[in-house]
């Protein structure tokens, strides 16, 4: 499976300053994509989202790239590792800097390795899966509202514009530990896989998403389109966007 990636951050039409990060690596046969959505006060989220990113990425790639016996970590392993790494930077930045503690940030995060793309997450930055047949969240958000739609206890329109929308249950970097969902998704050729803070969630609905990316041109347009969509409609948060284009080398 080939990739082609493109990655699109906005400060959005509200805040002061851009506390999301993103990033994304194309290789031979390993590719990476990356959304972190800070938080902390002053200017800490900026700093958690960037340290996260760079120390996952860092430290997943490079493990990665380490000659191999046949007897390596499984991606799940790796993936876990890098988080854990990534935990540790953040939350020990935050103690180390008093004007940073208590800082942190989500992490949403693709692996693709062959045909398979190894998604892992923290928090309520999301991963979508485009398929000509229509579009899937495969994460779950670990966030207040999120926990209350799953119990039943308000429906998918209240959910939408609930108030306390924003309160997240799991974050990267506030505690000592953090245990992310990582899910395995089997790709199919011509598929496309979005990474997103809630900046673009917030703004869009799935069904919005999918008209956007569906109508046709390289995928940075398709991204592009994404974010400028939030900015028309006012994006009160911060809009990153991550789209992964997967297709069999034969089709290129």
């Amino acid at each position: 499976m080939q990739v082609a990636a493109w990655k699109k951050t906005d400060v959005g039409c509200v805040r002061a300053h851009n506390e999301d990060a993103c990033f994304t690596c194309v290789g031979d046969g390993v590719s990476l994509g990356v959304v972190c959505d800070g938080m902390g006060g002053a200017n800490a989220g900026e700093v958690a989202s960037q340290l996260a990113i760079d120390s996952f990425a860092q430290t997943l790639l490079q493990a990665l790239s380490e000659p191999s016996d046949g007897r390596g970590n499984p991606p799940e392993e790796q993936l876990r590792y890098a988080l854990e790494r990534s935990n540790q930077s953040v939350y020990c930045y935050g103690w180390e800097h008093p004007e940073c503690r208590g800082m942190g940030t989500t992490l949403v995060a693709a692996l693709v390795l062959g045909s398979s793309a190894y998604i892992l997450n923290v928090g309520d930055s999301r991963a979508y899966a485009l398929r000509d047949c229509g579009i899937r969240q495969i994460t779950q958000d670990h966030s207040l509202v999120a926990e209350m739609l799953r119990a039943g206890r308000i429906t998918p329109e209240q959910a939408r514009n609930h108030p306390r929308k924003n309160i997240i249950t799991r974050a990267l970097g506030t505690e000592r530990q953090v245990t992310g969902d990582l899910f395995i998704h089997e790709l199919q050729s011509g598929e496309r896989l979005l990474l997103c803070s809630d900046g673009l969630t917030n703004e869009l609905t799935d069904g919005e998403i999918f008209e956007l990316v569906q109508q046709g041109g390289p995928i940075k347009e398709g991204c592009q389109r994404l974010v400028d969509e939030a900015l028309r409609r006012g994006a009160r948060d911060n809009v990153t966007a991550v789209l992964m284009d997967l297709r069999d080398g034969a089709e290129r």
